[in-house]
This record gives C-alpha cells, structure tokens and sequence, in this order.
C-alpha cells in the first residue's frame, strides 16, 4: 500500500472510532452496495448510514469534503437505493473528512451530506 493508500485506511480507522463513539455501531467497511464501494456503513438506531470517508494529507486544493463530486454523490446515491431495495427504510448519506491542521488533525462530520 502507498503512501496514499495509507493515508486513506488511517483516515477511514478514525472515522470508525469516532462514529462508534458518538453511539453507532459499524456494520462493514470497504463494501459493496449496489455495485458501489461504501467507506463505512454504519448503524445509528434505525437507520441505516453510507459513509464516505476523504482523507486529505494536505487541506489546500479544496479540502477533502470537495472531493465529493457529483459523480461520487450519484454513486453514493445508487448505494442508498440499493439498501432501500433490499427493505431498510431508512437510509442516510453522511461524509467524514479527516485534514491536518496546526493541532494535527481535524475530524469533520456532514450530516445527510448528499440529499434526495
């Protein structure tokens, strides 16, 4: 794995924890859902939640939570539509971004980041 790579599987461990600490329980990581590859699904009560996880070693060049282009949003929305399909009935898109900053790094969570 590169340096990326490694980046990227760091951010995603810490995304995990931070959801398992607010009270969510992590169903999979790095899964498939309607041909798409999801970050986290995570569970939150009776709802279902697709994470996608953008790590950034770098928070110029527009952040991470710009990364989420309108080509992944579509794909994270045709993984929603396959959980719908197999009977949850609620589904929800959150983004987490991880960035260094002066501390070392910061942690951001958009909730119901890609709507309807």
């Amino acid at each position: 794995m590169g340096i990326a790579g490694a980046h990227g599987a760091a951010g995603e461990a810490l995304a995990a924890a931070y959801f398992e600490l607010i009270g969510c329980r992590v169903v999979a990581r790095n899964t498939r859902l309607g041909g798409v590859e999801v970050d986290l699904v995570v569970e939150e009560g009776r709802t279902t939640v697709l994470v996608e996880v953008k790590t950034r070693a770098r928070s110029d060049f527009g952040g991470a939570a710009a990364a989420v282009d309108e080509t992944k949003r579509e794909r994270l929305k045709r993984a929603a539509r396959a959980v719908l399909a197999a009977g949850r009935s609620r589904v929800r898109i959150d983004v987490a971004t991880v960035e260094p900053n002066r501390d070392g790094v910061a942690l951001r969570h958009y909730r119901d980041a890609v709507g309807d």
